[in-house]
């Protein structure tokens, strides 16, 4: 039962990891003004997937127990699974150009 008791994390860990959510959301803003090419979409998935795993582990506490960590990893799966089937059916799909 050890593994379901309370953890402690001190405020500061708390306003450490918002002030690093906050120069996220400003990198993310800087780079919208920038012409990046097709690195503009890259950089701001990036910087996305860092902040929700940021927010996950430390907001959302995935990272004190076990079963929140087979929760995470069980949607990832699912996720997967959608993105496959989903990007199967598109890439099989004939495509014709009008106009």
């Amino acid at each position: 039962m050890a593994e379901h008791a309370d953890q402690i994390v001190p405020r500061k860990t708390y306003f450490t990891i918002y002030t690093v959510l906050m120069v996220c959301t400003y990198l993310t803003w800087q780079i919208a003004h920038f012409d990046l090419g097709a690195l503009n979409t890259v950089a701001a998935l990036t910087i996305a997937v860092f902040k929700a795993v940021l927010v996950m582990l430390f907001f959302m506490h995935v990272r004190h127990t076990r079963l929140a960590w087979a929760v995470v990893a069980g949607s990832v799966l699912w996720l997967a699974i959608l993105l496959a089937l989903t990007m199967s059916d598109f890439l099989t799909r004939g495509w014709s150009t009008r106009g």
